[in-house]
């Protein structure tokens, strides 16, 4: 039987910028994930961030009122009982940090779409956020309306109508909408109440090989420390299926770039794991939900800042292939989303560079071939994907890289 206190699902918190995502998260798990110093300069996310977040259940109260996210139940006292751990991610909301919130979107079971009341809904973002949701296949949804301290009843209520006709014909239509005040933790047992029915614990497969994506890598030493204490580099990410354990031998790919007369190739990379955390809990074994730090014997030259993001991990010659080269089938949207004039979206052409998001990973390829419904790439840097991996791909307009449909790897 699984731990309840190790992590079973992740949750991302999607939406338009400053609606208040990081502060959710924070309420719920006691952890700020903008740690980067730009972030906290700036006052917005950046970078993924997580957090693990115990809910518990008291057995003296009712109905949303008995969902708590500590261990003690804050309106009568007693214990409370512990019954679910998840992770959430934390995806920036930015314009400009699409490719971001698409590779957060990767390691998504379920979705809080958070949207703010003090601001007409829907925002450039929101609509982006949510559209990528439905293209990646993320279909267990709860819409967040948060900011409801700061407007009054009958403007929180319009604001609902609005949120309403906004989903209306999307997948989110029938998700759950809370009012909740993050900044000052109104309501928030609704809110854990509404996730737990409505972002269940996927079913997975514990016997397949195991398939980590990776989403971050770190470097853990500190400057100046004695080489007698230095540690190998952490991969940061989600196991998708199978099981990892303390001691595996483990194959990263597509791995390291090199150089070989002239001509540059990538090289798997293996190594050892040499620990296992999942948030600060140290444990023998990984399960597929919620996210791990994996520490390794790699050279922690090859793991800082973030170097290995969008690589994949499992067990030596049991990974899917690596591709340099894709082609696949393409699902174009009618109208580009999250720009201020929503243009029509014209058809793929020869030689016209592409923003790919497959799993963690975002590269640009160049169209070789194009045909109505499927086109051929060439990968500036290759990714590591089955036959059959979505792709969500974007074109530039105006500057920006713009989400303008899906594709489905055929080859």
């Amino acid at each position: 039987m699984r731990d309840v206190f190790i992590p079973s699902a992740n949750i991302g918190l999607v939406g338009h910028v400053d609606h208040g995502k990081t502060t959710l998260v924070s309420k719920m798990t006691g952890t700020w994930t903008d740690r980067h110093s730009e972030e906290i300069k700036r006052g917005i996310s950046i970078r993924l961030g997580y957090a693990d977040a115990t809910f518990y259940i008291c057995e003296g109260c009712e109905g949303s009122d008995a969902y708590v996210n500590s261990p003690e139940c804050p309106a009568c006292g007693t214990k409370a009982r512990a019954f679910r751990t998840v992770s959430f991610v934390d995806a920036p909301g930015h314009e400009t940090l699409m490719a971001t919130m698409l590779s957060g979107s990767a390691l998504m079971d379920g979705a809080m779409l958070v949207i703010a009341a003090n601001e007409a809904c829907p925002q450039p973002q929101t609509k982006e956020h949510l559209m990528a949701l439905e293209l990646v296949g993320i279909r267990n949804i709860v819409i967040v309306q948060n900011k409801i301290d700061v407007v009054s009843q009958a403007e929180a209520l319009e604001h609902y109508k609005q949120i309403k006709r906004f989903v209306r014909g999307t997948i989110a239509e029938h998700a759950p909408i809370v009012p909740v005040s993050a900044q000052r933790g109104i309501n928030l047992g609704a809110l854990i109440q509404a996730l737990d029915e409505h972002i269940p614990e996927p079913e997975r497969n514990p016997d397949v090989d195991p398939m980590m994506l990776i989403a971050r890598s770190f470097d853990i030493n500190k400057p100046g420390c004695s080489w007698r204490d230095v540690k190998g580099g952490v991969i940061g990410g989600s196991l998708v299926r199978g099981h990892l354990r303390e001691g595996d031998d483990i194959e990263i790919r597509p791995g390291r770039q090199i150089q070989v007369e002239n001509r540059v190739k990538w090289d798997p990379i293996t190594t050892k794991i040499t620990s296992i955390n999942t948030g600060s809990t140290r444990v023998a074994e990984a399960t597929p939900g919620g996210l791990l730090g994996v520490g390794t014997k790699l050279d922690p030259a090859l793991t800082k800042s973030d170097a290995l993001a969008g690589q994949v991990a499992g067990h030596a010659g049991k990974l899917p292939p690596v591709w340099d080269r894709m082609k696949f089938d393409v699902t174009l949207m009618e109208r580009v989303v999250g720009a201020d004039s929503e243009q029509a979206i014209e058809p793929l052409k020869h030689k016209e560079p592409l923003m790919l998001s497959v799993g963690t990973a975002v590269t640009v390829g160049v169209i070789v071939n194009a045909r109505k419904n499927q086109v051929e790439v060439l990968l500036k840097r290759p990714v590591c994907a089955e036959v059959g991996a979505r792709i969500a791909i974007s074109r530039q307009l105006g500057g920006r890289w713009r989400l303008i449909g899906m594709g489905t790897l055929t080859e």
